[in-house]
């Protein structure tokens, strides 16, 4: 099978819609996530199966409570699974302790959520600052926004910037550390459409320049078309896996 992304360019794909030539960076199998709210127990994933791979965009798409973000929290290493089993580059995230998760989330995975939580007091390059000061071979805070598009704002505090600029900070904030993982739990969620496209092709620059195994969860159709796969989940499982055999760059979108 053959896909084109963004630029056009071609690429093979095994039948299963897994790139032919990258390597697996996770591998999820069984995975269960039971929550106990007193008497009632939430089913938030009912075992799911898939697979990651090196250097990808993958869109995770469904409905509130289809199982998306506890999933990429589970992925993260933010949240454990009730069974089943994480392997993130042949380890079993499943069995780390705590201060191997906290490791793990410091070196190896950036996290974009739908608000900035950027410090208001702190101008851009001091919030990107914060994560390159513990990382262990991190870009610099001006390299981290050149990549996301705002090297002439890094002296801005966060309320001189527009809601697009203070995600693409936050963006630059995770990328800073060289993460393998970037985790995005609808990165577009609080703003408009315009400013999205922004944002996304942000995320798609980093992928592409970086090759960072880049997650994104939304529940908008239209954004999952600049993935290279997009895994539908719906009730806790994975519903299915389609490929996108022609990707949209994040300009060419409309919602």
């Amino acid at each position: 099978m053959e896909m084109h992304d963004a630029n056009g360019d071609t690429r093979r794909t095994a039948p299963n819609g897994a790139p032919e030539d990258r390597e697996n960076v996770f591998e999820v199998r069984g995975l269960t996530k039971v929550y106990d709210m007193g008497e009632v127990q939430v089913h938030a994933l009912r075992g799911v199966d898939l697979d990651l791979y090196d250097s990808e965009l993958v869109v995770l798409l469904g409905a509130s409570g289809s199982g998306k973000s506890t999933l990429l929290n589970i992925l993260g290493g933010l949240d454990t699974a009730t069974d089943g089993s994480v392997r993130y580059e042949g380890w079993d995230l499943t069995r780390a302790t705590e201060r191997e998760l906290t490791r793990y989330r410091r070196h190896h995975v950036g996290f974009i959520f739908q608000f900035y939580n950027l410090i208001p007091s702190l101008t851009a390059r001091e919030n990107v600052a914060i994560v390159t000061e513990i990382a262990d071979d991190p870009m610099t805070p001006d390299e981290a926004l050149e990549v996301v598009g705002l090297g002439d704002r890094s002296d801005h505090f966060p309320a001189q910037l527009s809601g697009g600029q203070q995600q693409r900070v936050a963006i630059a904030r995770a990328i800073a550390k060289r993460p393998a993982v970037l985790l995005c739990d609808e990165p577009t969620g609080a703003l408009d459409s315009e400013t999205g496209i922004i944002v996304l092709d942000a995320l798609d620059r980093v992928n592409r320049e970086l090759g960072t195994t880049t997650v994104v969860i939304t529940h908008n159709v239209e954004q999952s078309k600049i993935a290279e796969r997009v895994i539908y989940l719906r009730d806790g499982q994975v519903e299915t896996v389609k490929v996108n055999e022609h990707r949209k760059a994040p300009k060419e979108l409309e919602w």
